[in-house]
């Protein structure tokens, strides 16, 4: 059999040249970036010379970047209550979307009864008018909203949800770790106030991510305490060789971004005209903005773990939802907040594509599941799909 299909990028993709080289180079230094003498100081260079690569992909000052062990992370330690804008009140409590990652969902350090979540629509769109109603009345909130949902791939109105926050005197944070690399965007001009990214979304090492935020946030209370590593926001020796591929992935990822965003979007397109041929083909999040590499899918009745192990047989690695649900089959908490039911919720399947992806794994990925396709059945003897 060839070689497998990789279409699930959206979990992690394969470490980019680029990263690789950096982490080797930084592997054969010695030195501890915190000593002053010269080997610390080359490791320090690389740190720095990473920092200021993330800080550059999304409109930020260095100094205002602090590294983490990954995304997870970066998210608890923004989800801190007592946060503020320059000269605004400390935020008391936290409002988050419906499908936000888990990482955010959980609430970081803010009492579970402290947190609000508020719907989206059936594309999977926040609702801005009910973030607006959750605002009202209330002490200062600390917002959580994704910038791209990493099941669907839906685009969210970061810009506009920064005003309502703002407007309520509130702080907004931005999960944007599914988007960063994939689409441009600017923190001034989401007129966000934290934003998280990862490495490993990006070509970069698993285990590295980044907490970025606006000039005049204040309040960040660090999650590791002990040495003054990271500007005293995240004590403990940073992981060089990490950092350093996490900015070789970034400066990499950022100069392809719009020449790839163009062909994975033809390429998605291409895929999801396959796939439609399907009697009753769900395609989530459809008639929206998302991001150019993802798509949702489902047909009635289809379990997602049957298709998945399904593809796999055949050589084609997707994926039922986030990664950090894998080996827990459950309805997506995303569809069931976009209001499909738990046939639906509990059959999607997300396809989801990168660099190296190309016009044959496509049209491989598509045979595959023409055969899958034709063997599916629901219970009992009715056929769920007529055959090709």
């Amino acid at each position: 059999m060839p070689d497998c299909v990789y279409l699930d990028w959206n979990a992690t993709t394969p470490l980019r040249p680029e990263a690789r080289g950096a982490m080797a180079a930084a592997w054969d230094l010695p030195g501890n970036p915190s000593s002053v003498h010269e080997e610390g100081r080359k490791a320090r260079r690389l740190v720095e010379d990473a920092r200021a690569a993330v800080a550059g992909a999304v409109g930020a000052l260095p100094r205002d970047v602090v590294f983490t062990s990954g995304g997870t992370e970066a998210n608890a330690l923004a989800l801190t209550p007592g946060l503020r804008r320059k000269s605004g009140l400390a935020v008391q409590r936290l409002v988050v979307s419906a499908i936000e990652h888990a990482s955010v969902l959980a609430g970081g350090r803010f009492a579970s009864e402290a947190i609000t979540a508020v719907g989206v629509s059936d594309s999977g769109l926040l609702h801005l008018d009910r973030l607006r109603e959750a605002l009202a009345g209330g002490p200062p909130a600390l917002v959580s909203v994704m910038l791209a949902n990493n099941e669907t791939g839906a685009v969210q109105p970061i810009a506009e949800a920064a005003e309502i926050v703002h407007a309520a005197g509130g702080v907004l944070h931005v999960d944007a770790i599914q988007g960063f690399g994939k689409i441009p965007f600017d923190i001034s001009v989401l007129n966000a106030d934290l934003v998280t990214v990862s490495a490993h979304k990006i070509g970069g090492p698993k285990g590295v991510g980044a907490l970025v935020w606006a000039e005049g946030v204040q309040g960040l209370e660090p999650l590791l305490r002990g040495g003054g590593q990271e500007r005293g926001h995240r004590a403990g020796t940073e992981n060089v060789a990490g950092i350093a591929g996490f900015g070789a992935a970034v400066t990499a990822a950022v100069a392809a971004l719009e020449k790839d965003a163009i062909r994975l979007e033809s390429l998605r397109n291409r895929l999801e005209t396959g796939l439609r041929q399907t009697p009753g083909a769900l395609i989530f999040s459809r008639g929206v903005r998302r991001l150019p590499n993802t798509t949702l899918f489902t047909v009635p009745g289809l379990r997602a773990e049957t298709a998945v192990i399904g593809f796999d047989l055949g050589g084609i690695a997707v994926s039922s939802g986030s990664a950090c649900s894998s080996g827990k089959v459950q309805p997506s908490h995303v569809l069931e907040a976009m209001g499909f039911g738990r046939e639906l919720a509990q059959g999607a399947v997300r396809l989801s594509l990168g660099w190296s992806t190309c016009e044959a794994d496509i049209d491989r990925c598509l045979e595959a599941w023409r055969k899958l396709a034709g063997t599916l059945t629901k219970r009992g003897d009715e056929t769920l799909l007529e055959r090709f």
